[in-house]
């Protein structure tokens, strides 16, 4: 058997794979045509110009919603999602345990109080049981992320949802074009908030997010409380109506997202089909199992988790990671990190707000163990994925997974 290259032995992975490809001349030459424009016209760019306009319709369009407003990061997206609802002033906001810090960080800069709900089992996503779990009358919202591309039960949680009259947010920022019996996550709730930042499946730039929905006055609070509280179709006002941030997106990156937005049913269709010639291969091996998915789903790829089987291995998850990566195949061996809930920041609250507050009724020091979260943590790493890859790539990634398997097989 071939030394694995973690001891000393050859890589199987011993040239690079093909990068993603991201942007393309589309996006270098919509970027110029806008600043041709402004150079002629002897202005810069702002934003909520043509470019930007038309990028919401044609977003908008492609989920199947109504509305789309085009904002700065995908932190802004669930904060001008929360900010939009009007929330009661210290009530609570239940949240997924795994999640990107800026996932729930909105939560408390909208002086709302973070409830953690647990991962349904052997699953990032949590599901309606667990959101109900922690429900109280203090509960104002829920914002539900789907995960690496995967879906979340959000037709449960919705029902659960509308039966209390609570607003859902769906984060989606990790999972653009993924879908439940073909209606694309986002459309669900209350607001869909998307990240459209460089790394994603597709992006408007260095930064850049979206909210959506479906209904016509939550767009009109959400184009407020994407501009400081602008009096958009509120002729009467007087100036400002609520106190809120900029978190514009500008027609730069506007212009960059359309180019973007019309690739990608293919970026996710390849990585799909990436995804699925690789998991025939890895199928046959034993340290490793393909979680399924919620039926009705369709996984979108941003990357995939996939668990290791301990019980079939001689050695740990985590050195069973570093052996594959010592091979040369990208992943991320613990998700650990999105725990923000176990971060300083929530932990220690340096200046304690809102926990702090009287009127808050709930209970400041609750805590959240999340055991099936952490479960999932132990169990699997994310495999990157890119929409680049096809046969010959599958080919050898799986090379690289059964010499390990092979390794590592009691």
């Amino acid at each position: 058997m071939t030394q694995l290259a973690i001891n000393g032995g050859p890589k199987s992975i011993t040239e690079p794979l093909l990068p993603r490809g991201h942007f393309g001349q589309e996006e270098k030459a919509a970027a110029m045509r806008l600043f041709d424009q402004s150079i002629a016209s002897g202005s810069a760019f702002g934003y909520n110009g043509i470019e930007e306009e038309s990028f919401c319709k044609e977003f908008a369009a492609f989920l199947g919603t109504g509305y789309a407003d085009g904002v700065s990061s995908g932190t802004n997206a669930v904060f001008v999602a929360l900010r939009a609802l009007e929330l009661p002033p210290f009530s609570e906001v239940v949240v997924g345990a795994v999640t990107d810090p800026g996932g729930i960080m909105p939560i408390v800069m909208n002086s709302c109080i973070p409830v953690v709900a647990d991962a349904a089992p052997g699953c990032y996503n949590c599901g309606a049981k667990e959101v109900e779990a922690v429900l109280s009358p203090l509960t104002s919202a829920i914002v539900i992320a789907h995960i690496g591309g995967e879906p979340a039960d959000i037709e449960g949680i919705m029902q659960l949802a509308n039966a209390r009259g609570i607003p859902v947010i769906e984060d989606c920022a990790q999972s653009h074009a993924a879908s439940i019996n073909g209606k694309m996550v986002g459309t669900f709730g209350t607001y869909g908030a998307f990240s459209l930042m460089f790394g994603k499946h597709f992006c408007t730039g260095g930064q850049g997010g979206a909210v959506v929905c479906n209904d016509e006055e939550r767009y009109w609070r959400c184009r407020r409380a994407a501009d400081r509280g602008k009096p958009f179709n509120l002729p009467e006002a007087n100036g400002n109506v609520i106190g809120s941030l900029n978190c514009n997106l500008d027609e730069l990156g506007a212009a960059i997202g359309r180019e973007q937005l019309k690739k990608l049913p293919h970026i996710v269709e390849k990585r799909r089909q990436f995804a699925t010639l690789l998991g025939e291969r890895l199928k046959e091996l034993e340290s490793i199992e393909i979680p399924t998915l919620l039926p009705g789903a369709k996984h979108s790829y941003w990357w995939w988790r996939l668990k290791v089987r301990s019980d079939k291995i001689s050695c740990s998850k985590d050195d069973f990671c570093a052996a594959l990566m010592a091979e040369g195949v990208s992943m991320n061996p613990s998700y650990i990190a999105a725990l923000p809930h176990r971060m300083d920041w929530f932990q220690n609250r340096p200046n304690k707000h809102p926990w702090n507050n009287p009127l808050y009724k709930g209970d400041p020091k609750r805590e959240f163990p999340c055991p099936n979260a952490l479960a999932v943590m132990k169990e699997c790493f994310n495999l990157t994925i890119f929409e680049s890859w096809g046969e010959k790539e599958a080919e050898i990634i799986a090379k690289a997974f059964a010499k390990v398997d092979k390794a590592y097989r009691k």
